[in-house]
């Protein structure tokens, strides 16, 4: 269908490549530990989100002017690292008593605000515009005259199988969290713990190549 071959492999393949650990994987557990599962799912669902923002730029042919062009890699590069960067300094210089009333008080307001976090911070990594760029075409027919649809099939497959698995980690991640939240000492130092590897995902992030 549309000049795809091998899905079953390709299936296996978004599984296998969405449960190793890398910077989404490492931002939700940071997420649902310090903030909770609110804060832990609209993470998961912020982060599926950009990837679906991949996926059309990539049927669109947006993804590979990126790839051309070293200047816009680089800007969109730095600007994920500062906006990164910029996350976890929030958190990592929060007073201790507003530390420990983010999970208490995290209403429909607050999931919103880090459903764009975790957008934001996805989008901005050119990394993943690449990904999808080097990855899809291999399940491709080069021949095949349908290869936006086919783009959207393979992304949109990609984003089910990650989403339900970020989902998942948001739900463990918060439950790891749960009792220490309840102290406002150890709520506290879950927020820094996450604001220093916010801005270590930020920095790994900029000096990239």
């Amino acid at each position: 269908m549309f000049g795809i071959h091998d899905f079953g492999l390709f299936v296996t393949s978004c599984i296998v490549l969405n449960i190793t650990p890398g910077p989404d994987t490492f931002y939700i557990l940071g997420r649902g530990m310090a903030q909770g599962r609110a804060a832990g799912v609209a993470s998961a669902l912020g982060i599926g989100t950009g990837a679906l923002v991949h996926t059309l730029a990539a049927a669109f042919g947006l993804s590979a002017l990126l790839a051309a062009s070293a200047s816009a890699f680089l800007v969109i590069k730095i600007a994920g690292a500062l906006y990164l960067i910029y996350l976890g300094a929030r958190m990592l210089f929060t007073r201790a008593a507003a530390s420990a009333a983010i999970p208490a008080r995290f209403d429909s307001s607050g999931f919103l605000a880090v459903y764009r976090q975790g957008l934001l911070t996805n989008v901005l990594n050119p990394k993943v515009a690449l990904f999808y760029l080097a990855f899809m075409p291999q399940f491709m027919d080069a021949a095949s005259p349908d290869k936006f649809a086919a783009f959207m099939v393979l992304g949109l497959t990609f984003v089910t199988t990650g989403t339900l698995w970020c989902l998942l980690l948001a739900w463990l991640s918060s439950l790891l969290g749960h009792k220490l939240r309840d102290s406002p000492k150890f709520s506290t130092i879950l927020n820094r713990a996450a604001g220093a590897l916010f801005v270590a995902l930020g920095v790994r992030l900029a000096v990239s190549r």
